[in-house]
């Protein structure tokens, strides 16, 4: 017999853009006990370990809304290079694939829409997003471009850079910042921004 108090437990999350079996855990719902509640059609299963609740409300940015599924999918995953390139508005790529960072050593189950990229250093520059009310983590924008130079081509880090320092001020790149990062990356970007900022 199920509690019948459960939903009553998680009425909070169930109220989220999703939630995870971790988070319900915390509440004092078991996984074996959403499972019964997705059965009974109460809420429904949005992939591994993520949730939602049948009357939640959808994301106003329906454009990042599977990015927020993909990353909250992932255990103390990090929305990274390509996809934090688009959410700042740094790259005009559509990326394919919703990009995720994990620590070295941490196992997780492949999906075709996630690529995953495995970072020996996840807290340097490492912050959170409110995307209509779902909160994720995300590198922040020097991070992201240092981190596009390091892992994408040339071409799609520097047209990053630039539109980073042409960013209105809200949104422009800390170039202090970045000289900080890269040196603790190991990252030659003086060069770079010499060459844009002349």
């Amino acid at each position: 017999m199920k509690p019948k108090n459960a939903l009553k437990k998680i009425e909070t999350l169930l109220s989220a853009v999703n939630f995870t079996t971790k988070e319900a855990k915390q509440c004092g719902v078991t996984v074996e006990t959403l499972a019964y509640y997705v059965k009974a059609g109460e809420i429904e299963r949005l992939g591994r370990g993520l949730y939602r609740g049948i009357h939640a409300p959808s994301m106003q940015s329906f454009r990042w809304e599977d990015l927020v599924t993909a990353v909250r999918s992932v255990e103390n995953g990090v929305i990274c290079l390509t996809s934090a390139l688009a959410l700042y508005e740094l790259t005009d790529e559509i990326p394919r694939q919703y990009w995720i960072a994990i620590s070295h050593g941490t196992s997780h189950h492949a999906s075709p829409m996630v690529k995953i990229i495995r970072m020996r250093n996840l807290t340097l520059g490492k912050t959170v997003i409110d995307i209509d009310g779902a909160v994720v983590s995300i590198f922040d924008r020097e991070r992201t471009i240092l981190d596009a130079f390091r892992y994408l081509s040339k071409e799609t880090a520097l047209k990053a850079l630039k539109t980073g320092l042409e960013q209105t001020r809200e949104k422009r790149i800390d170039v202090n910042k970045l000289r900080s990062y890269a040196k603790k990356m190991k990252v030659i970007i003086d060069p770079y921004l010499l060459a844009l900022t002349v």
